[in-house]
């Protein structure tokens, strides 16, 4: 027994959190993603079979996911910057905003209602994968990205959006560069980038959000992060990290559009069975 709970559970919950590291380092480095999507997930079952209360299980996911996910999006931004497709001037522009994003998400996700968060997920990536599958180039807003005003209000609403779903926010940064005509391999390498800060704060957010409820968490756990699940799925998950990125520049925009898509619609589904 370890934490109450028999070491043959343990083990193989250990073997999930090996498993999802690994589709998560993958995933950070052909989506330009940091993969909380599958990470999320994991670690509610695992809590739940942990004892985790419900009151603190989900907070405690998005934020052990965040922490896990910055060694990943730091991996597949170095690979990416290597290539040299990093959209010039993108990262500078939305940092600041991002983080303010991120810090306001941290503050209020306590008490945020997870539905309305989910819903718009599913409307947004609905949107996007469809416009990837079926309607190619057609579906755009210019052929230039806005001016200051418009991208640091794209900033801020990726961070915020990303803080309160436990993700590095590649997803939503890679729909508002594709609809303004950069390609998805311009997009992923970009938005791996704007993964490193927005993780980072995030994590820290949730440590000093969770700080007060210290008495409902598991052992070894810093506000809503636990060190035992960045402790296994981190390492893992970086290692992962390049292999998806060196995948990604090999395929053909067409085949990245395509799976891209593909995977999410499979996260919006997940996210309406949870609703149910």
């Amino acid at each position: 027994m370890l934490f109450g709970v028999p070491l043959s559970e343990l083990l193989w919950l250990a073997l999930a959190i090996v498993v999802g590291g690994l589709v998560t380092g993958l995933l950070a480095g052909l989506f330009g993603i940091g993969g909380g999507a599958v990470i999320v997930p994991v670690l509610y079952e695992v809590f739940q079979i942990l004892g985790v209360p419900d009151a603190v299980r989900m907070q405690l996911c998005v934020g052990t996911s965040l922490a896990i996910i910055v060694p990943t999006t730091i991996r597949s931004y170095l690979t990416h910057r290597a290539k040299g497709l990093v959209v010039p001037g993108v990262l500078r522009v939305w940092t600041v905003p991002a983080v303010l994003g991120v810090a306001c998400g941290a503050a209020i996700a306590y008490f945020a209602p997870a539905a309305v968060f989910k819903i718009a997920f599913v409307v947004i990536a609905t949107f996007i994968a469809t416009k990837f599958l079926f309607a190619g180039d057609r579906w755009n807003l210019g052929t230039e990205l806005p001016g200051t005003a418009p991208m640091t209000a794209y900033g801020f609403v990726i961070g915020l959006s990303s803080s309160l779903m436990g993700v590095s926010g590649g997803s939503l940064s890679n729909i508002t560069l594709t609809l303004y005509g950069k390609s998805i391999h311009q997009a992923v390498a970009t938005s791996s980038g704007l993964g490193v800060p927005i993780t980072i704060v995030g994590t820290l957010g949730y440590m000093l959000a969770g700080w007060h409820d210290r008495a409902l968490l598991p052992p070894l756990s810093l506000g809503f992060v636990s060190l035992i699940g960045v402790a296994i799925m981190a390492p893992v998950s970086s290692y992962a990290a390049p292999y998806g990125a060196r995948l990604a520049h090999r395929l053909s925009r067409r085949t990245l559009e395509i799976a891209f898509s593909i995977f999410l619609f499979l996260i919006s589904l997940r996210f309406l069975i949870s609703l149910m």
